[in-house]
């Protein structure tokens, strides 16, 4: 699915401690921003070796990685190193996106520090055992022909390498062509060369003083090596318009147009529309084709996007995603109606409608806020898309002042350029010009 977009912030938020943030000497960047109020702390950290770095055919590599990393480093096996975070009773989580390869630990205050050092060794040393390969490629192997069975998911997947560029748009977990021809060699390789400090960032928030993880920060990361920055070769996106033999009663579309990119101008426009078009019971799109006409049973919409690596300059697209499932009886009055919809977008949208978006945001975002692991991931992404430290206070500012007027021009803006559009079923549909 679209990954999240940056989370927006809370009205408490400005009464918040400062964020702080250095840059180690190999390029690392760490963010630390204090949360007395709680006992509990988290961080995040992100080391650019994400999916765009698998080799050319090979599509499954970082996520392989991902895998063995966890299977011993330093002076801990497999075993070891599950054992020592449970011990310290550390909630984790490993995954891999696009550009980087990512890590996040959340546990009381005082035994966060002890989770880094582990984690450090996880990228530092790992041990990437190559008789452990076989097994990781295996469950791997099981969690993509899961998606099989998850249409829902896949037609998603598959909307992404159609509206982005390769390797940006290829599955971040891999695909079964790519992970059969994938080689322990090429694993470790991948750790080799793209695994490096430069372009890393590490996010900390909760019950934690700024100027003890800097000293930490600077005791676990400070003599990694910088390694020069791999170079991404793209090519080109798939069709604008496909289908993909499904059987089954169901018939799942998916469509993608563009949009501002976190960053841009009109970000905050570009969100608020795709709530109001598909973000809610409220939506345009839930109360239009399903719930008026029943013509679905599940339908959304959401803002996505990627930035194609570090930097201020490096390339940003933005998506708006919408997804409808229903049955092959009624999938072509359902597609015929999602594009309805998406075009009368166009034509503005209501005071009312905006209202309530932002209500809903405000909602949410307020328990969010209250996360340490929230927090720390919000800070790293938005490092990574800004390079800078946006207060939430200003974030804030630029959703309350959104109007109904500035959306619409937003949106009256857009090329009215024919959506990138997927369906996956029994038969293909008749697309609407």
């Amino acid at each position: 699915m679209p990954a999240p977009s940056p989370s927006l912030p809370s009205p408490t938020a400005a009464a918040r401690p400062a964020t702080q943030h250095r840059t180690l000497a190999n390029g690392l960047t760490v963010l630390v921003e204090p949360m007395n109020r709680v006992r509990s702390a988290a961080f995040s950290l992100m080391v650019p070796a994400g999916s765009s770095h698998d080799p050319p055919g090979k599509n499954a590599c970082a996520a392989m990685l991902c895998d063995l990393l966890t299977r011993g480093s330093g002076d801990l096996d497999n075993r070891g190193f599950t054992h020592a975070l449970d011990d310290l009773g550390v909630n984790r989580g490993e995954s891999v996106g696009a550009s980087h390869l990512s890590v996040s630990a959340s546990t009381v205050a005082e035994n966060l520090p002890q989770a880094l050092r582990i984690y450090r060794d996880l990228f530092r040393s790992p041990h990437l055992p190559e008789d452990e390969f076989a097994p990781a490629a295996d469950g791997l192997r099981q969690s993509l022909r899961a998606i099989e069975d998850e249409p829902a998911h896949r037609v998603m997947l598959e909307l992404r390498r159609r509206t982005y560029p390769t390797p940006w748009g290829l599955p971040t977990d891999g695909t079964l062509a790519g992970l059969d021809a994938l080689t322990h060699a090429d694993v470790v390789n991948h750790h080799r060369t793209a695994v490096r400090p430069n372009n890393a960032i590490l996010a900390v928030a909760g019950h934690v003083d700024a100027d003890e993880w800097f000293d930490l920060a600077a005791e676990c990361f400070e003599d990694w090596e910088e390694r020069p920055t791999p170079t991404i070769e793209t090519g080109p996106r798939g069709p604008a318009r496909d289908h993909l033999d499904h059987d089954g009663a169901q018939t799942h579309i998916a469509l993608a147009l563009p949009a501002a990119a976190y960053g841009e101008a009109g970000y905050y426009e570009a969100w608020a529309a795709a709530a109001i078009l598909g973000g809610g019971m409220s939506s345009r799109l839930f109360t239009e084709v399903r719930e008026k006409r029943g013509l679905c049973y599940s339908v959304s919409a959401s803002l996505s996007g990627l930035k194609a690596g570090p930097g201020a300059d490096a390339a940003r697209e933005g998506r708006l995603f919408c997804y409808a499932g229903t049955t092959a009886e009624r999938a072509q009055q359902t597609l015929d109606v999602l594009m309805e919809e998406l075009w009368s977008l166009r034509d503005g949208v209501t005071e009312g409608e905006l209202t309530r978006c932002v209500a809903r945001a405000k909602s949410g975002l307020v328990m969010s806020q209250e996360s340490t692991t929230a927090r720390a991931s919000s800070l790293a992404r938005d490092w990574h898309h800004l390079g800078r430290l946006q207060p939430l206070s200003e974030t804030l500012e630029a959703v309350e002042a959104l109007t109904a007027e500035t959306v619409s021009q937003y949106l009256a803006s857009r090329p009215a350029a024919p959506p990138t559009a997927l369906t996956l079923g029994p038969a293909a549909l008749a697309w609407p010009e």
